[in-house]
C-alpha cells in the first residue's frame, strides 16, 4: 500500500474514532438482538389460503361482537357471525392460547374482531423468569437466546410464536381496525415471530409497545398482509435476519424510530453490481407516516422498495451501515421505485428538549401526535444514504422537503466495530439516482425541494441525473443511460471537511440524556449556532488578521497586494455568509473561494522577489483554492483520493503561522519605495555608510526565520 493511501486510510480512522467519541447515541439505541445467521435461503413467501380456519379467536362479550360488525357488508358479516358461533363453542379467548395450540405446519388463526389485549402474557415475569442471566442491553432490554424466549415468551413479548410453521393469523373483520392487539406499552413487542418459516399476518392491528408491534426474526418466507402497527417507542415492522420477505398494503405511523424497518436482510447479493437474480425481500402499496423516518434499515440488503407512500416523516427512507452488530454490513444493494416520497419535514426533536419523551411511555401522548425520536436524522430529507453501496433510485417522485431530496453520506467502517484498514473506506460507492421526479408530485404540480441533493463528497461510482436542481456540491457526477455509466466519476476516500465536521457535531445526540447537539440546525441551532458557520467565521477571522497585517506591514504600497487583499477580505466575507445559506445551495462558497485564492496568488506574486519560499507556498495555497473552487462549481475532479480542500486547510494553517512571522517586528527597510517596487530600485551606493544608513551586506536568508523586507516595521 502507497504512503499517500496510507495516509488517507490513517486520516480516516482518526476522524472515525472521533465520530465513535461524539457520536453515543447510535450505540446506545441500536436494535441489539442475540447473534444470529441468515437463513440458507431453501424458502419461498408463502402464498395466503383462503380455505375454512383451523383455529378460531374471539372474545366473549356477544354484545360488544354485534357492535362491531353491525356496518358489515351482509356476507361478511353472515360469515363473522357463523365463526362466532363456532368460536364460543371451541375456539379460544386470546391469541397466544390458539398459537399454542397449532400442532402443525400449515394451520391458520382466524382473530374475530375485537380488542386483544392478552391478559395472561400481561404481567410482569415471576421465579425462574424472573432470574434470567442474559446480557442487556444499552436500552436496558435483556438480550435473550432462543432457548430463554422459548422458557419465558412472555418476558417481552405479548404474542410469542416461536418455531412455527407455515402459520397464518388473519383478523376476519372488514378492515385492519376491527382486530387490535394492543400491548399497553407492557412488553417489548406485541407479536414476535421467532425461527418461524412462511408466516402470514393479514388484516389487523398491533400497537403501543416499548419496542415493536410485529417482529419477525431469522424466518425464511413472511407476508404481512393489510396489517396496521402505530404508536411504538422504535418501530411498527420489525424484520431481522430474514429471507423471502413481502410487505404489501401495510400502514405505519407514530413510531419513535421507523414505520418499516427490513433490517440485516438476507446479503443474497453481496459482490454483485446492479443487475440482480432477485431481492431478499419485497415492500409494496405501503404507507408509513408520521414517524421518525418511513423507511429505514440498517443493513437493508437486497430490498425491493416500489409503489409506496412515505410522507410527513422527519425522513422519508433511510438505509445505513452505521450501527454494529447487525449481519450483512455494509449495507447494499435497496432498489427503491415508482414510490412517492414527499413532505417529510417534521420535527419531533422539540418532544425530547421539553422533558416529554422522559416520560413513561403511557404518559407521552403517542395518541395524540407525540413521537420521540431514537436517534439522529435531518428532518425534511427524503431519501438518506448513510454509508451504503450499489442501491438504485429510479422513477420515483421526491418533492416538498425543506432540507433535501437526497442525501448521501459514508461511514468508516471503524464506527460499526470494523478496524480493519481495508474497511475504512468501503461506503459510500455505486449508489445510482437517475429517472426521478423531483420538485413535483404526480399531477405535475411544482413542489420544490429546497436542495434535491447533498452529499459529503466521498465514495466512487456514484452518480445524479443530470436535472438535479440546487445540490452541495455544486457539480455532481452524472449518470450514463445505462447501470454503471457515471460522468466524471469520482473516487474520493474522506468526504469534505466541513460536511465531515457537521456530521460529526450532529450525531452527539441521545434521546434518553435529552441531549441536542447545540451546533447542529438538524436540532434547531441557527446563525452563529451552527456549526458551519462558527468554522466559518472562525477562519476568516484568523486569516483576515493575518492577511491584512501581512500587507499592511510588507506590502501596503503594492498595487497588486492591495486590490487581491480587498478581494480576498470580501471572499472572506461571502465566505462566511455562503455558510449560514447551508439549505440553499448557491454559488457563493465556490465564488468566495475564487476571490480568496486570486488574494493568495497575487500576494504570492508581490512577495516573491524577497522571500521565494514563503511567495510560492502562498502562490500554491492560492492554486489549491482556485482548484477548490472548481471542484465545487464546474466539475468535481476525477480519480484524486481527497478534495482540494483538505491540502488547502492543511497548507493554510502553515501559512498562517509563516504569515504571522514574516509580518513580525523586524529591522526597518532601507528604501520602502524599492521594497515594494523592486523594479524601480537602483544599485546600492558603493563606498563606506553614510550615517543613519546601514552598511550593505547579503541578501537575507529565506524562509520563516528571515530578517523582513519591505515595509515599515
Amino acid at each position: 500500500m502507497s504512503w499517500t493511501r496510507r495516509f488517507v486510510l490513517a486520516l480516516s480512522v482518526v476522524l472515525a474514532a472521533l465520530a465513535a467519541a461524539l457520536s453515543t447515541a447510535p450505540a446506545a439505541q441500536a436494535h441489539e438482538e442475540r447473534p444470529v445467521t441468515f437463513p440458507d435461503g431453501s424458502g419461498s413467501v408463502p402464498v395466503l389460503r383462503t380455505g375454512e380456519p383451523d383455529l378460531l379467536v374471539c372474545k366473549s362479550d356477544r354484545a360488544d361482537f354485534a357492535r362491531r360488525i353491525a356496518a358489515f357488508p351482509a356476507d361478511l358479516k353472515a360469515r363473522n357471525l357463523a365463526l362466532y358461533e363456532r368460536c364460543r363453542r371451541q375456539g379460544h379467548r386470546h391469541l397466544q392460547q390458539a398459537v399454542d395450540a397449532v400442532n402443525r405446519p400449515g394451520m391458520t388463526i382466524a382473530i374475530l374482531p375485537g380488542l386483544y389485549e392478552e391478559e395472561p402474557s400481561l404481567p410482569a415475569p415471576t421465579g425462574a423468569c424472573a432470574a434470567l442471566k442474559a446480557p442487556r442491553s444499552a436500552l436496558g432490554y435483556q438480550i435473550l437466546s432462543y432457548e430463554q424466549q422459548r422458557r419465558c415468551p412472555h418476558n417481552q413479548n405479548l404474542v410469542a410464536i416461536l418455531g412455527k410453521k407455515n402459520l397464518q393469523i388473519e383478523g376476519t373483520g372488514a378492515s385492519r381496525l376491527d382486530v387490535v392487539i394492543d400491548a399497553r406499552y407492557a412488553k417489548l413487542n406485541a407479536i414476535r415471530a421467532d425461527g418461524s418459516d412462511g408466516v402470514y399476518f393479514r388484516n389487523f392491528t398491533a400497537q403501543r409497545t416499548t419496542f415493536n408491534a410485529l417482529y419477525v426474526l431469522a424466518g425464511d418466507g413472511f407476508v404481512i398482509d393489510d396489517v396496521l402497527t402505530r404508536w411504538n417507542d422504535e418501530y411498527g415492522f420489525l424484520t431481522f435476519a430474514s429471507d423471502h420477505g413481502l410487505y404489501k398494503n401495510c400502514e405505519s405511523y407514530g413510531n419513535g424510530d421507523s414505520g418499516i424497518y427490513p433490517g440485516s436482510a438476507s446479503n443474497i447479493n453481496d459482490g454483485r453490481g446492479y443487475d440482480v437474480p432477485r431481492h431478499s425481500i419485497e415492500i409494496t402499496g405501503c404507507r408509513s407516516h408520521h414517524n421518525m423516518v418511513g423507511y429505514s434499515g440498517t443493513a437493508g440488503d437486497s430490498i425491493y422498495v416500489h409503489d409506496n407512500e412515505f410522507d410527513h416523516n422527519m425522513g422519508g427512507a433511510s438505509m445505513d451501515s452505521a450501527f454494529p452488530g447487525h449481519p450483512g454490513l455494509p449495507q447494499n444493494h435497496a432498489r427503491f421505485e415508482r414510490n412517492l416520497i414527499h413532505d417529510n419535514n417534521q420535527n419531533y426533536y422539540p418532544y425530547v428538549a421539553d422533558g416529554t419523551c422522559a416520560k413513561p411511555p403511557v404518559e407521552r401522548g403517542y395518541e395524540q401526535g407525540v413521537v420521540c425520536p431514537q436517534i439522529s436524522m435531518p428532518p425534511g430529507t427524503g431519501v438518506i444514504t448513510a454509508g451504503g453501496n450499489w442501491n438504485l433510485y429510479e422513477n420515483n417522485w421526491i418533492y416538498g422537503h425543506q432540507r433535501s431530496a437526497f442525501f448521501l453520506s459514508a461511514v468508516p467502517a471503524f464506527i460499526r466495530g470494523e478496524s480493519e484498514w481495508g474497511k475504512q473506506t468501503d461506503t459510500s460507492h455505486h449508489n445510482r439516482y437517475a429517472g426521478n421526479h423531483l420538485g413535483v408530485d404526480r399531477a405535475g404540480t411544482s413542489r420544490p425541494n429546497r436542495t434535491d441533493v447533498w452529499w459529503d463528497g466521498q465514495g466512487g461510482g456514484n452518480c445524479w441525473q443530470s436535472d438535479a436542481g440546487a445540490a452541495t456540491p455544486y457539480a455532481l457526477p452524472a449518470c450514463g443511460p445505462r447501470w454503471g455509466e457515471v460522468s466524471g466519476d469520482t473516487r474520493r476516500l474522506v468526504g469534505e471537511p466541513v460536511k465531515l465536521a457537521q456530521l460529526l457535531v450532529c450525531a452527539d445526540y441521545d434521546v434518553q440524556a435529552r441531549r441536542l447537539p447545540a451546533g447542529c440546525d438538524w436540532y434547531g441551532a441557527r446563525g452563529i449556532r451552527r456549526v458551519e458557520t462558527q468554522l466559518a467565521l472562525g477562519t476568516a477571522a484568523v486569516l483576515a488578521l493575518v492577511g491584512t497585517l501581512l500587507w499592511w506591514r510588507r506590502l501596503r504600497n503594492h498595487r497588486l497586494a492591495g486590490v487581491a487583499t480587498i478581494l480576498g477580505l470580501l471572499g472572506l466575507a461571502l465566505d462566511v455568509a455562503g455558510s449560514t445559506l447551508a439549505l440553499t445551495p448557491t454559488l457563493l462558497p465556490a465564488l468566495a473561494l475564487l476571490l480568496t485564492g486570486l488574494w493568495w496568488t497575487a500576494l504570492g506574486l508581490a512577495l516573491r522577489p524577497h522571500r521565494r519560499f514563503f511567495a510560492w507556498t502562498t502562490i500554491a495555497l492560492g492554486a489549491l483554492t482556485l482548484l477548490d473552487a472548481f471542484d465545487k462549481a464546474v466539475l468535481m475532479i476525477p480519480w484524486i483520493p481527497l478534495s482540494p480542500a483538505w491540502a488547502r486547510a492543511l497548507l493554510a494553517v502553515v501559512w498562517v503561522l509563516w504569515a504571522a512571522i514574516a509580518a513580525g517586528p523586524g529591522r526597518p527597510s532601507r528604501n520602502r519605495t524599492a521594497d515594494a517596487h523592486p523594479e524601480h530600485a537602483g544599485p546600492a551606493p558603493a563606498g563606506p555608510a553614510t550615517a543613519g544608513q546601514a552598511p550593505a551586506g547579503p541578501a537575507p536568508a529565506d524562509g520563516p526565520g528571515a530578517a523582513p523586507t519591505g515595509g515599515a516595521a
